[in-house]
């Protein structure tokens, strides 16, 4: 279950982190506007694509947990380490393009690839709800 869990775990991971460089390196580049409206374009892409190879080679969870445990973890690491350490402030969590469409885009984007994955590999679920 451990091993199951922590595959879920990275993945969100990976999806959480290359969101962070998009910020972090638009920022620098292109300006804070331009940084949030690039990043709300590419949340959802890379969800996606994380969500359909989590789904096509692991699928431990229902697309509606995964999408749940995705847009909780990117929660919980931006409440729990970037607002505090990285910014120093929660007022990030007062922006609704910067942090809530975001975290609505993982989960409506992995919740939905993962369900048409799943259909389409006629998969199980592999771990109780």
């Amino acid at each position: 279950m451990f091993k199951k869990m922590l595959v879920i775990a990275v993945f969100a991971l990976i999806g959480w982190g290359i969101c962070g460089a998009i910020i972090n390196i638009g920022r620098k580049t292109i300006g804070v506007d331009a940084t949030l409206i690039v990043h709300a374009i590419a949340v959802p892409i890379v969800f996606s694509i994380l969500s359909f190879f989590y789904h096509r080679f692991f699928h431990y969870t229902r697309p509606l947990y995964t999408a749940l445990i995705f847009t909780g973890l990117a929660i919980l690491l931006d409440a729990g380490i970037i607002a505090p350490l990285a910014e120093k402030s929660y007022v990030m969590f007062t922006s609704i393009l910067g942090t809530w469409i975001p975290f609505g885009l993982i989960l409506i984007s992995t919740y939905v690839v993962g369900s048409l994955t799943s259909r389409a590999a006629g998969s199980q679920e592999r771990i109780p709800a």
